[in-house]
């Protein structure tokens, strides 16, 4: 067990609390501040005993070595951190009761952080600018990581989206840290996380069965995670993008779908399992950007009468009878895993079967079922079609969910924590 934020001796000492205030944006208008929204509680504890706070985040990307300088100058511009401040500063308010001083500081390194550190009071909270705007962070630089270290009396890990990053600001602080025996914990969310997924790394006896189901768009991008879910879960329910290079696999024609020819026998060995359960049916249109001719043909492995789907055509979401095989398993369940949607949910024609997998996944969890999803697409469609609160634990990362799981608990970014 990690020691908690609440297991910290923080009056009157800096400490450093990696968070994840990489929120969707479009210049200074942010369309989701729920990342910020998760923080606060962490955050806010260490304001009541007396901490001096120091938040460090990214945001977005810089692509340092790929482009000019002018184009980095950009990026950076496009993706300032200074733009979470209005909200950070209202929800920390509203969980406070009152108002506290927090601050900005525009540079990630040098004399105008380190005295914006030292000005902090008791109880005051400093937001440092986007950590990628150092070449070093992604690096996982020493010279860095020390730098940032030195400006802190303890280290919170907080950014649980970030705990698969094996950077500067999320491990080579705290393993720094560590090394002069000074404090480091998990915060809220961490815990959370940790908790909720614990659940579907290691499935006690009585949530079996247990049930994975992925989509999205490649098998490729998934291999290992799935390579420990085959070993953990009863039945595996493929969708989505990655289920036509299943398809293939036994012989069925995929028109225009994503199809990876690389892969074909990795998924021949899957099936040897006996886990895995594929679309029967496949609502089909020409393609995405303008699709006509959207109709629902059958693809049953098993059917031989049905060669797949034709050429000229693409898959793009689990058929009605699919919908009713992946629920008729989905409510046999008392663990449930779900990472990618069922098809383009982005297209109100192809939103269908990823809907029927939020209904069925609530149900389940109605009834008594421990349910999670991993973040990423699917945690965006659960909340888009009202379904987010409907189980027991949504994931804040995609990556670090799947991770998570595949490396059986272990992330670089919660390794390096104290124990209790």
């Amino acid at each position: 067990m990690k020691k908690l934020v609440t297991d910290l001796k923080v009056n009157d000492k800096r400490v450093l609390v990696r968070v994840d205030f990489n929120v969707p944006h479009k210049g200074a208008d942010i369309s989701d501040d729920n990342r910020v929204v998760a923080a606060i509680p962490t955050i806010a504890e260490l304001v009541k005993q007396g901490a001096k706070v120091i938040l460090m985040s990214h945001l977005g990307k810089i692509k340092w070595g790929k482009v000019d300088d002018a184009e980095i100058d950009k990026e950076k511009k496009g993706n300032d951190l200074a733009i979470v401040l209005p909200s950070l500063k209202k929800h920390l308010a509203d969980a406070l009761g009152h108002e506290v001083k927090v601050s900005f500081c525009p540079s990630t390194h040098g004399e105008e952080l380190a005295n914006d550190v030292k000005a902090l009071k008791d109880g005051e909270v400093l937001l440092v600018q986007n950590t990628r705007y150092e070449k070093g962070e992604t690096k996982n630089d020493a010279k860095l990581s020390a730098e940032w270290a030195g400006l802190c009396d303890a280290f919170v890990m907080d950014a649980f989206g970030s705990a698969h990053r094996a950077h500067a600001s999320t491990v080579g602080v705290p393993t720094i840290l560590a090394s002069e025996k000074k404090p480091t914990a998990i915060g809220f969310l961490v815990e959370k996380e940790i908790k909720g997924l614990g659940r579907c790394v290691t499935c006690p006896e009585n949530g079996h069965p247990y049930i994975a189901i992925l989509g999205g768009a490649k098998i490729s991008d998934k291999i290992q995670v799935i390579d420990s879910l085959v070993k953990k879960c009863d039945k595996i329910l493929i969708g989505g993008g990655m289920s036509y290079t299943f398809k293939y696999a036994l012989g069925k024609t995929v028109g225009n779908s994503l199809c990876e020819k690389d892969q074909v026998e990795y998924a021949k060995k899957l099936m040897l399992t006996g886990k895995i359960i594929l679309p029967i049916d496949t609502k089909i249109a020409t393609s995405f950007d303008d699709p006509q001719d959207i109709h629902v043909i059958n693809t049953d492995a098993n059917d031989v009468s049905e060669a797949g789907i034709p050429d000229g055509y693409e898959g793009m979401d689990i058929g009605p009878e699919t919908e009713a095989l992946f629920t008729k398993n989905i409510l046999q369940a008392k663990t449930i895993f779900w990472n990618g949607p069922m098809g383009v949910f982005e297209n109100k024609n192809f939103q269908e079967g990823t809907i029927a997998v939020c209904k069925a996944c609530a149900e389940a969890t109605k009834n008594g079922a421990f349910s999670v999803i991993g973040g990423g697409d699917s945690a965006s469609a659960a909340k888009e079609f009202g379904f987010a609160d409907k189980f027991s634990h949504v994931s804040t990362g995609g990556g670090a969910s799947l991770e998570l799981i595949q490396f059986d608990g272990h992330l670089p970014g919660i390794d390096d924590i104290e124990e209790k």
